[in-house]
C-alpha cells in the first residue's frame, strides 16, 4: 500500500485546502484494496454469454469489427487493446499462441500448503497468476485470482483443475485488459469522483463491486431508514445494505457471487465518504447562445433547486406538464425531490441570465437501465434547449458505459421525438395505448457516428 500512502501524503502536502476527513476516508477506502489489479469493471447484469465452458472463439480477423460491444473497453486504447478487451484474449508473442484472461474465485482450506498446492496445479496447466487477493472468512479463505491461461483452456477445464487441487465453490469469468489496472489507483479515482459529485456514488459502487444491481430506497415515514438497517449496515450472502447519507437505504445485489466481508468494508467506506462530504455538485457549466441571440446557461442541479423547479412548473401549461409526467398535473411537484436527488441520477438545468430555470433534463438510474426525461417551459420551447440538454445527458450516459438510454413520452410529443432523432443514434420505438418508449443504443460504433457533444465538461470541475 506504499503507493496509496504516498498519494494521500502528496495530496495533503500540496493541496492544503483538502479536508482532513476526506483524506482519511480516501486512505481508509484505498487500504481495503491492497492488491495489484482491479477486480471488476462495469458489465451487463447477466452472466457473460461466453462463460459457459465452451472453448474461446478464434480471434477475429483484423478490421472485421468483431467484438465491438457496449462494454467499457469500447474505444479505449489501440486496435489490439480493443480486441483484447472485447474477448479477453491476449496474444503470447513468445510462442505465437493465443491466451485468455480470467477472473476466478475459489475457497480453500485455511491450512499451510493449501494455496501452494492450488498454485502448483495451475502452473502445471501453464496458467500464469497475474494477481492474487485473499478474503479471510470464518472458515476457510476465498482466494481471488486474475489469470492468464492458454487460449484452448475452457472455463470447465479450469474449474476442474482447481477442484482437483482442493478449491471449492469456484467461480470464473472472462477478464480483459482493463482488469490489469492498478487497484489502489482505481480505488483512489473512485473516491475522488465520489468526493466531487454526489451522483457518482451508485456508479462508483457498481465499479467497485462488479456486475450488480443497486437500488436506493427513501427513508420510511418518520424519517426512519427502511428495513431497519443497523448503522454499520448488513451483509447477507449476495445482498448488502447500507445506510444512505440522506437517511434511506442503499441495497446492492449480486446473485451470481456472494459478497465477502472485505467487499462490504470497501462499499461501506465509500458510502461513509459520501455522507461526510454532504451535498455537492461540480461547478462546470456552459453558456449557450440561442438562434435569436439569448444566452442560456446549462449547469448541474440538485434538490437545492426544487423551489426554482416548482416555480417553472407554475409557468408551464397543463399540456406541457401532462406530456412530461403522464399523470395528474397537480402531482407534478411531488416528483421533484426524487428527480433532483443525485442518489437517483443526474439533472441538468437550463437557466436564463437572471437565474430563472426554464428547462430541466434528467438522467435517471432505473435499476439495470437508464432513462432520460426533459421538461422545457412553454415560452422557451422550439429554441433547441431540449436538444442541448438531451445531448449532454446522453453523453454522460455514454461516459458511464450505459448500453442504452430510453425515454417514455406520448406519441403526440413531436418535440421529444425530434430531440431523440437528433442524437443520430440507432433508435427503437415501442408504442402501446398512446405511450411511446424510444430507446437509443449506445454501443461504440453508434456513439462514433452520433452527434453527441464532444469534450462536454458540464458536471465536472
Amino acid at each position: 500500500m506504499s503507493d496509496v500512502t504516498h498519494a494521500v501524503a502528496h495530496l495533503a502536502e500540496h493541496v492544503p485546502g483538502v479536508p482532513v476527513m476526506l483524506l482519511a476516508s480516501m486512505a481508509a477506502l484505498a487500504a481495503t484494496a491492497g492488491f495489484r489489479t482491479r477486480w471488476t469493471r462495469r458489465h451487463g447484469h447477466a452472466p457473460p454469454t461466453d462463460d459457459t465452458g465452451s472453448r474461446p472463439p478464434s480471434a477475429p480477423a483484423a478490421g472485421s469489427g468483431a467484438g465491438a460491444g457496449s462494454g467499457a473497453g469500447a474505444g479505449i486504447g489501440n486496435d489490439t487493446a480493443a480486441t483484447t478487451a472485447a474477448d479477453g484474449r491476449a496474444d503470447d508473442g513468445a510462442e505465437g499462441v493465443d491466451s485468455a484472461l480470467w477472473r476466478m474465485r475459489t475457497t480453500v482450506r485455511d491450512t499451510p500448503g493449501s494455496l501452494a498446492a492450488l498454485c502448483a496445479a495451475l502452473a502445471e496447466r501453464r496458467v500464469d497468476i497475474l494477481s492474487l487477493q485473499t478474503h479471510p472468512l470464518a472458515e476457510g479463505t476465498v482466494d481471488e485470482f486474475l489469470l492468464r491461461a492458454p487460449g484452448e483452456l475452457t472455463a470447465t477445464e479450469l474449474v476442474e483443475v482447481v477442484s482437483a487441487a482442493g478449491g471449492a465453490d469456484t467461480w470464473t469469468e472472462r477478464a480483459d485488459a482493463h482488469d490489469l489496472v492498478d487497484a489502489p489507483t482505481r480505488v483512489l479515482a473512485l473516491a475522488a469522483r465520489t468526493a466531487q459529485d454526489a451522483a457518482e456514488l451508485p456508479l462508483a459502487l457498481r465499479q467497485l463491486l462488479g456486475r450488480c444491481t443497486i437500488r436506493s430506497l427513501p427513508a420510511a415515514a418518520g424519517g426512519r431508514p427502511g428495513g431497519e438497517v443497523p448503522p454499520e449496515g448488513s451483509l447477507e450472502d449476495t445482498v448488502l445494505r447500507l445506510r444512505a447519507p440522506e437517511g434511506g437505504v442503499i441495497t446492492v445485489e449480486r446473485p451470481y457471487l456472494p459478497f465477502t466481508p472485505a467487499e462490504f468494508a470497501r462499499a461501506r467506506a465509500l458510502v461513509e465518504l459520501d455522507a461526510r462530504l454532504g451535498p455537492r455538485l461540480p461547478r462546470g457549466r456552459d453558456v449557450l447562445t440561442l438562434a435569436e441571440g439569448s444566452d442560456i446557461t446549462v449547469r448541474r442541479a440538485d434538490t437545492r433547486d426544487v423551489p426554482a423547479a416548482k416555480a417553472m412548473h407554475e409557468r408551464c401549461s397543463a399540456r406541457t406538464l401532462g406530456m412530461r409526467y403522464h399523470g395528474p398535473v397537480g402531482d407534478a411537484d411531488r416528483y421533484l425531490n426524487h428527480l433532483l436527488s443525485p442518489r437517483f441520477g443526474r439533472t441538468l438545468a437550463a437557466q436564463t441570465a437572471s437565474g430563472r430555470i426554464v428547462g430541466l433534463g434528467h438522467l435517471l438510474w432505473d435499476g439495470d437501465e437508464t432513462e432520460v426525461a426533459l421538461l422545457v417551459e412553454d415560452a422557451w420551447q422550439h429554441r433547441g434547449i431540449g436538444g442541448e440538454l438531451l445531448g449532454r445527458l446522453v453523453a454522460m450516459a455514454a461516459e458511464t458505459d450505459c448500453a442504452s438510454v430510453y425515454a417514455v413520452t406520448q406519441a403526440s410529443n413531436t418535440g421529444m421525438v425530434a430531440a431523440m432523432r437528433g442524437l443520430g443514434l440507432p433508435l427503437d420505438y415501442q408504442i402501446e395505448e398512446g405511450t411511446l418508449v424510444i430507446t437509443a443504443r449506445l454501443d461504440s460504433a453508434s456513439r462514433a457516428a452520433a452527434r453527441l457533444p464532444q469534450g462536454q465538461r458540464i458536471g465536472r470541475d
